[in-house]
């Protein structure tokens, strides 16, 4: 059961978050600290069937937030380059902090921005995907006045969803991109952005969620991960596509079965695995 998009609008190629959200149904991959314990206190649920017992707050809370798009921060892409050697090929520059797979992932800085224009741009380009099961839709888009590929960021996040261990890895489904009308919408903004379109849950500029029909990535753990998995960022970026999207899909949270143990995708990794083991597919 996938969640039904609304909030977005288009205009002149671009998206902007706008006011009237009735009824909106959120799940979020995020924990609120206890102070001093380091612990997490976790909210109870709505009963919405989506929403695991650690969800922060209350999901089926109604808001209307009117928006003006934010001033952007300017964009300065690092002029120092590093030379990586790439096996079997030539020397590659690369921006200072950045691996050639944080390039494949679409960063263009190892620097987060903290706030883009608070618009969005749909990443061109369609592909029917595997076509194996039911066919679910999907647009990718990236706020602007960020250092990213839009493209290879799309292309990451489309072969995340149909890896043989992502969410099709049963055969019940594939995913197909599109740049049109789509059941389910993957977005990259800045910590400000994303705390507009997750709220009334508290990202605090910080964390991702899933939410009417839109699974909303923080730029900053898309170029940070996680202390825990900040050598595994690939498997990071893995897991926050399928987690934030599982939840589109109408799956809720899920904890740590046991020491040692694999992690299921719908844990909280963004907080931490262990003591499980991190785990990004649904089917791994």
């Amino acid at each position: 059961m996938s969640v039904v998009a609304a909030g977005l609008v288009a205009g002149a190629g671009a998206g902007a978050w706008a006011s009237g959200h009735p009824g909106r149904s959120a799940v979020l991959d995020s924990v609120v600290l206890a102070v001093g314990s380091g612990a997490p206190t976790l909210g109870g649920s709505s009963g919405d069937p989506t929403v695991g017992a650690d969800a922060l707050r209350d999901e089926d809370v109604s808001r209307s937030t009117a928006r003006t798009p934010l001033p952007p921060t300017p964009v300065t892409v690092p002029s120092d380059l590093t030379e990586v050697a790439v096996e079997g090929a030539n020397p590659t520059a690369l921006p200072a902090g950045l691996t050639p797979e944080d390039l494949a992932a679409g960063l263009l800085s190892a620097v987060v921005t903290e706030q883009g224009t608070g618009t969005t741009t749909v990443v061109p380009g369609s592909d029917a995907g595997p076509g194996t099961g039911a066919v679910r839709t999907v647009r990718v888009e990236v706020e602007d006045g960020l250092a990213v590929d839009a493209q290879k960021f799309a292309d990451t996040v489309m072969t995340t969803l149909n890896d043989p261990r992502g969410w099709g890895g049963d055969g019940s489904m594939s995913f197909a991109r599109t740049d049109g009308a789509a059941e389910l919408t993957v977005v990259l903004a800045s910590p400000t952005l994303v705390d507009v379109m997750c709220a009334p849950l508290d990202t605090n500029g910080q964390v991702s969620c899933g939410t009417n029909g839109h699974a909303v990535l923080n730029l900053r753990r898309w170029v940070e991960a996680t202390a825990e998995q900040t050598g595994q960022k690939t498997a990071y970026r893995q897991y926050l596509v399928n987690h934030e999207v599982g939840h589109l899909l109408g799956h809720g949270h899920e904890a740590c079965p046991g020491p040692g143990m694999t992690s299921p995708v719908m844990q909280q990794q963004s907080y931490k695995a262990a003591p499980c083991i991190p785990n990004g597919w649904p089917f791994p």
